[in-house]
């Protein structure tokens, strides 16, 4: 057993990914048959996460004949899909401020109201195909430690509120402290829209509905060399390849790896989460929390926490950190000086929980999708109008994506 609290002495951590991290070490089904032999499909999907299984799912309810494929180099949600916090928002840009900073009120205003109606989107695609995530829609709290980020919150209140968002609501720091026992807590703001989510079972729930359909999934099957074929493209992979007439990219952090004319395109960051065993009833006590929300602060480097559906609390910070050389692999997946500050900052904000203890199994790592801990659900409204948003961005100026690894322990 391990505690959250720091302390002097801890074994580095070492085990793979699939071991240490929290959802996925709770996935109880083996990897999938790998490629072999050749094969050619309509529609190639290289990756296997949030990104390649909407876009099959969608591909498929719009065109039911296509044959489609997905290779994915580990098992589903390998990447950056079964390694977040499993924070649902409804904000299609960081903040409601920095979409009005880019794109004018107008914009913020349309990408406002299509952020609500992607989250109600997500929330029917999964009633409609029985999908079982663990979804609870409690709400987010954005909490200020100081008294001055309090004019942040108010800022991000009456910013939201312009655009139509009235659901926000302001917390004093009694009515924030009323909801959770922190006393580090001077005040929030609430958005009640916002849910969590267990990430991998939502990637299993959208892999069952897409071979339901007719998607063909490939685990274990990492491609080695994208070539131009005739009218086609070839996917080369280990065991077999796959010619298709088309190819989407799902792959995030690691798309320099297959695509290597990329590799200046993307800037891969890790983070790094801590989970702890679950709380005892006087624990939960202590602590309140009762709602469930999931909780972000203010600070330019947040924390971002929430609990699971067993009653384990997930500590995560934003400070990130990145490996010469755009490296991505299994070396970067566990940072002992990231998890020693989370262990820290988590004795500051519950010190009624300093003894509180992770088994080994709970030292996970995950990965955080489009810079953010959130879910993102793009209908065809959204998908349409974020194209023409792309194309502004990139005739202004030509930028890096920032592509984030997430640790969960």
């Amino acid at each position: 057993m391990k505690t959250l609290a720091a302390t002097p002495t801890r074994a580095p951590e070492t085990r793979p990914v699939e071991q240490a991290c929290f959802w996925m070490a709770t996935r109880a089904r083996a990897a999938g048959p790998p490629l072999s032999g050749r094969r050619e499909v309509d529609v190639a999907i290289i990756g296997g996460g949030f990104t390649g299984l909407w876009t099959a799912n969608f591909l498929k309810s719009l065109d039911p004949a296509l044959e489609i494929a997905i290779l994915e180099q580990g098992m589903a949600a390998y990447g950056a899909s079964g390694r977040n916090a499993g924070m649902l928002g409804e904000s299609v840009d960081h903040s409601h401020q920095l979409a009005i900073a880019h794109f004018g009120r107008e914009e913020a205003q349309r990408l406002a109201g299509l952020g609500l109606a992607n989250t109600d989107g997500l929330l029917r695609f999964l009633t409609e195909h029985g999908i079982d995530c663990d979804l609870e829609r409690t709400g987010q709290l954005y909490v200020a430690l100081l008294p001055e980020h309090l004019e942040d919150l108010r800022a991000s209140a009456e910013c939201a509120w312009s655009l139509g968002m009235t659901h926000y609501r302001l917390l004093d720091a009694a009515e924030t402290r009323d909801q959770i026992h922190c006393d580090r807590y001077q005040g929030a703001l609430l958005n009640p829209h916002c849910a969590i989510l267990n990430p991998v079972k939502l990637v299993e729930g959208l892999k069952r509905e897409a071979e339901r359909r007719g998607v063909t999934v490939f685990e274990r099957t990492r491609v080695t060399a994208i070539e131009p074929a005739r009218d086609a493209v070839r996917l080369r992979a280990d065991g077999g390849e796959i010619t298709a007439r088309r190819v989407v990219l799902a792959t995030n952090a690691y798309t320099h790896l297959v695509f290597p004319r990329l590799l200046h395109r993307f800037i891969p960051l890790y983070d790094y989460i801590l989970v702890s065993e679950p709380l005892t009833s006087a624990q939960h006590e202590a602590i309140g929390w009762r709602a469930r929300q999931s909780v972000t602060d203010t600070r330019s480097f947040f924390k971002y926490y929430r609990m699971t559906a067993d009653n384990r609390i997930l500590w995560g910070t934003s400070e990130a950190a990145y490996y010469r050389g755009n490296r991505v692999d299994r070396s970067c997946d566990h940072s002992d000086r990231h998890y020693a500050e989370l262990r820290a900052s988590f004795a500051r904000h519950f010190p009624a929980l300093r003894d509180l203890e992770g088994d080994e199994g709970e030292d996970r790592v995950a990965e955080r999708a489009c810079g953010g801990k959130r879910f993102g659900f793009v209908g065809r409204d959204s998908i349409r109008r974020l194209r023409d948003i792309e194309l502004v961005k990139h005739r202004r100026k030509e930028l890096p994506v920032f592509s984030h690894l997430n640790v969960l322990r």
